[in-house]
């Protein structure tokens, strides 16, 4: 018998009890499984199903058509949450059959635990339908379902209607299964593929770089250059260091003028708050540098032009 693959077959007068588990894939071992199933009724526990492919899709619905043939009809309970999604996707997964009872799938972002309610079709009404309310285990807070609700419970909709339930639920209770779901309800499993869930922290963003220091720091050694010249040798903040906004703010709510305009301090050196005061004055010094070159060119022209001026006389009056 394949290891992925495990199933059970127990019988009370015509029901039969059918108990999988696994994985239902290209091994699975259902064909095995039609002797040993007798007309009547097959419960067919799908509780323990964690994954299921297209090629155990196939099977799946091939083989409960014999059983169908045979005379069999078929009640699945406990369908796993991998079993309603095939349900919901393919048409006749079911075949004839009828769903019983099924998991709903629950979440809880405070404690990072997951957990399976088991529910009874008959108890979800009508249309639409909304998962219960469940609680987790640890913290007792009211936990999120872990699905959508519409797509979830889409295959209530054509739900058929069980027959002889009475008979069903007695022979289940009888073959010891009527315990077994109990504990079902309470079964829980840790996401533990993702622990991280749990610290409920988004990822971190880089900070980008300052923008106002690598804007500031190739300009500051000149400053600090230019106000040491003019302080008579005075010895200013460190050049990588410019300084610091609350000694301009305190600077200023002293009275004084703001940096930049020149005082005598600024002209003697004598403050050392003040050299960065000069040094914004000395940014804005070469300014008047464009305006006398300007006034140069200008100078230039009016000679040029003076001069082919005299010349042109002298060659119209020869």
């Amino acid at each position: 018998m394949s290891h992925k693959f495990q199933s059970t077959v127990q019988h009370r007068g015509d029901v039969s009890y059918v108990k999988l588990g696994g994985v239902i894939d290209e091994d699975n071992e259902l064909g095995e499984l039609v002797e040993k199933i007798p007309n009547g009724t097959a419960v067919i526990d799908l509780g323990e199903i964690e994954r299921i492919n297209s090629c155990g899709v196939r099977d799946w619905v091939n083989w409960l058509s014999k059983l169908e043939t045979n005379g069999t009809r078929s009640v699945l309970v406990e369908c796993s949450p991998a079993i309603v999604a095939q349900i919901n996707l393919v048409n006749n997964f079911t075949g004839s059959g009828v769903v019983k009872s099924f998991y709903v799938p629950y979440f809880c972002p405070e404690c990072d635990e997951e957990k399976v309610l088991l529910v009874e079709a008959t108890d979800m009404g009508p249309p639409p339908h909304e998962p219960p309310t469940c609680r987790c285990d640890e913290c007792d807070l009211v936990m999120d379902f872990d699905d959508m609700p519409d797509s979830y419970f889409a295959f209530l909709s054509n739900q058929k209607k069980l027959a002889e339930p009475d008979k069903i639920n007695g022979a289940m209770r009888e073959l010891g299964r009527g315990s077994d779901a109990g504990e079902a309800k309470n079964k829980v499993r840790s996401r533990a593929s993702q622990p991280n869930l749990s610290s409920g922290s988004k990822p971190s963003v880089p900070s980008l770089p300052s923008i106002q220091r690598t804007s500031t720091q190739p300009a500051s050694g000149a400053f600090q250059a230019a106000a040491a010249a003019a302080s008579g040798g005075h010895k200013g903040p460190s050049p990588s260091k410019p300084p610091s906004r609350p000694q301009l703010g305190a600077k200023a709510s002293s009275g004084s003028r703001p940096p930049g305009t020149m005082t005598g301090q600024h002209a003697t050196g004598s403050s050392p708050g003040n050299s960065f005061g000069f040094a914004a004055q000395m940014s804005s010094s070469p300014v008047a540098a464009p305006a006398r070159s300007n006034a140069l060119v200008f100078v230039l022209i009016a000679i040029l032009v003076a001069a082919i001026g005299v010349l042109a006389y002298l060659v119209l009056t020869k």
